[in-house]
């Protein structure tokens, strides 16, 4: 398996809304806390190891 780069959410829009508001009214840390929880709740849910890697160091920005 490799890692989808192509949309593959149904209705992303909606998707990138409820993401905004279920951050709604948290400060910086309770947010950045949030997002760890949900990266590690989807990498254990997508399970393989590859694809983790690849996605780890695609959205790891460039040095530089």
């Amino acid at each position: 398996m490799t890692l989808i780069r192509q949309p593959n959410i149904a209705d992303p829009d909606g998707f990138y809304e409820e993401l905004i508001e279920s951050q709604r009214g948290l400060d910086d840390e309770q947010a950045a806390l949030m997002n760890a929880k949900l990266v590690i709740l989807l990498a254990n849910h997508i399970g393989d190891r590859e694809v983790l890697g690849e996605a780890l160091r695609t959205a790891r920005p460039k040095a530089g």
